[in-house]
């Protein structure tokens, strides 16, 4: 069996222009964009929800949101300081949040769009290491060897 995560990468739009960021995905074969934001809401041009979901789609890239993978917005300043106390209590609260009931069905979601399409998780990170993507990518590998029936 093709393990998911090989057709599951994290992508940030930090410090790209939405024609960069579009050419990057078509560059890496990306068919679905599914966004890991709690608010598909950005300050950067082109990244709301509405202009990326239509620009995406131009490029023939298909743009789903799966805000109950969203990090809270009071969770979110630990993600900054890698390798601190404050990371690590940030990574435990997010950890609790993919065990909730919503988290499970989404991540059932996101498996069964990877076993078709190679999915890019969108969050606004350029480097993963600071945004709970990796947290997701970490996730899968044990929901997968569950057989995702959590």
């Amino acid at each position: 069996m093709e393990q998911v995560t090989q057709r599951i990468v994290g992508v940030g739009y930090e410090g790209h222009s939405l024609p960069s960021f579009l050419a990057a995905l078509t560059a890496e074969k990306v068919d679905c964009v599914v966004d890991v934001r709690l608010n598909a809401i950005s300050r950067k041009k082109g990244f709301s929800k509405r202009i990326l979901t239509a620009s995406l789609a131009e490029a023939g890239i298909e743009y789903l949101h799966l805000p109950a993978l969203g990090n809270p917005k009071e969770n979110r300043d630990g993600f900054w300081k890698p390798g601190t106390d404050l990371a690590t209590h940030a990574h435990a609260e997010y950890r609790r949040v993919l065990q909730s009931e919503q988290a499970v069905a989404a991540m059932r979601e996101l498996v069964e769009k990877a076993a078709t399409a190679s999915v890019a998780l969108l969050c606004f990170e350029a480097r993963e290491e600071t945004c709970h993507r990796h947290l997701i990518l970490d996730e899968l590998n044990t929901f997968q060897l569950a057989g995702s029936h959590r």
